[in-house]
């Protein structure tokens, strides 16, 4: 590895963007969980916890037994939604992390904005791109900050392959391949996560679920924005009816840049993004599943380097950036105006795949 490649990978799991001790937070950001779901119980609670910059104060869901559940697990408050959305407890907590089912998030994401709570919301925004655009102006017109759960953004690796291209490593950037796949009903645990087959809830299953994550990760690497895209979708199996199941899409990006990209819902699990330029290729394989470790290499004049490095707990991070960045009174960069770009983009894509041809992004 030669001396400009080995200082860009020095520290590898640094934080760039922390400015303040750990220890020395007393109070950390007090959050609400609003939905309980495998994601919420198994990954971000206890990644609320891991910060110091958060804890969690209050849950809620909409199965009384599982915010009881969820309440004594953590030992916080559990309230019903109603209780959350008129405000009951509205003390306990200083922001609120929203992970109920897409067309559900504008409803929570209002009660916050009108108790002046600051909110994370998980992606993708909305079900529509219209009510995403309502979420957004909510929190606007409420003066409340909002970020997005795109931990990739927060995961080291992922900052330090946009680190390496900014640099100049890769050289010039020609084109990025990514893939992301799984066997949604037989990995995502008993219930299925049956929301995602309904396109009234979901919005959509495959590219609305998954394909966010190559979409968004490319756009952060990159630094960029796509400007035209074309997509085809699949379903071949009855329990995806009405939803996509496969999608295979295209980004194109400024200076001819273009990322090929495939997910699928029921395929074998694999997640992989790599970057090729006109110098170097950089690949984050394993890629964007939380509950795997990432792998990274840099490939270069037929050379191979494998990065060995700690291993992040990904909502931990998120969670860590969200809170630090509130106690610090600084701003999020992936904030709702970030994540419309993605609703504009997977929006056009579903139109390319109605239609078979490409679209235009507008400005």
């Amino acid at each position: 590895m030669d001396t400009a490649l080995a200082e860009y990978l020095d520290e590898f799991t640094r934080r760039d963007w922390q400015t303040l001790a750990p220890d020395a937070v007393d109070d950390p950001v007090r959050v609400a969980v609003v939905g309980l779901g495998w994601f919420a119980r198994e990954w971000a609670l206890p990644g609320i916890a891991r910060s110091a910059f958060t804890e969690a104060t209050v849950v809620t869901d909409i199965k009384p037994a599982t915010v009881e559940a969820a309440a004594a697990e953590h030992d916080v408050r559990g309230v019903s939604p109603e209780e959350f959305r008129a405000g009951a407890v509205a003390s306990e907590y200083d922001a609120v992390y929203v992970a109920t089912p897409n067309a559900t998030h504008l409803e929570y994401v209002r009660a916050a904005a009108q108790q002046g709570k600051a909110v994370l919301c998980e992606k993708p925004l909305e079900s529509t791109l219209s009510r995403a655009r309502e979420l957004v102006d909510v929190c606007e017109d409420a003066g409340v900050q909002q970020m997005v759960g795109y931990r990739m953004q927060t995961d080291p690796a992922v900052r330090r392959l946009r680190d390496l291209l900014q640099a100049g490593v890769a050289g010039d950037v020609v084109h990025v391949h990514a893939t992301m796949s799984q066997t949604m009903l037989g990995e995502l645990g008993g219930d299925h996560d049956q929301w995602r087959l309904d396109p009234d809830v979901s919005g959509g299953c495959a590219l609305m679920d998954i394909g966010v994550y190559p979409l968004n990760t490319t756009r952060f690497v990159l630094d960029a924005d796509p400007v035209r895209v074309s997509g085809r979708t699949r379903t071949e199996h009855e329990a995806f009816a009405g939803v996509d199941e496969h999608a295979t899409y295209t980004l194109e990006f400024p200076d001819g840049v273009d990322a090929m990209c495939t997910v699928s819902q029921n395929a074998q699990h694999a997640s992989r993004l790599e970057v090729t330029g006109t110098d170097a290729r950089l690949i984050l394989d394993p890629a964007f599943y939380e509950r795997e470790d990432r792998g990274f290499a840099v490939v270069r004049d037929g050379t191979r380097v494998d990065v060995d490095f700690e291993q992040v707990h990904q909502p931990e991070e998120e969670f860590a950036y969200f809170g630090h960045q509130l106690l610090a009174g600084e701003s999020f960069y992936p904030d709702g105006d970030h994540a419309l770009v993605d609703m504009a983009a997977l929006d056009a894509l579903y139109e390319s795949a109605e239609r078979g041809s490409p679209v235009t992004l507008d400005e």
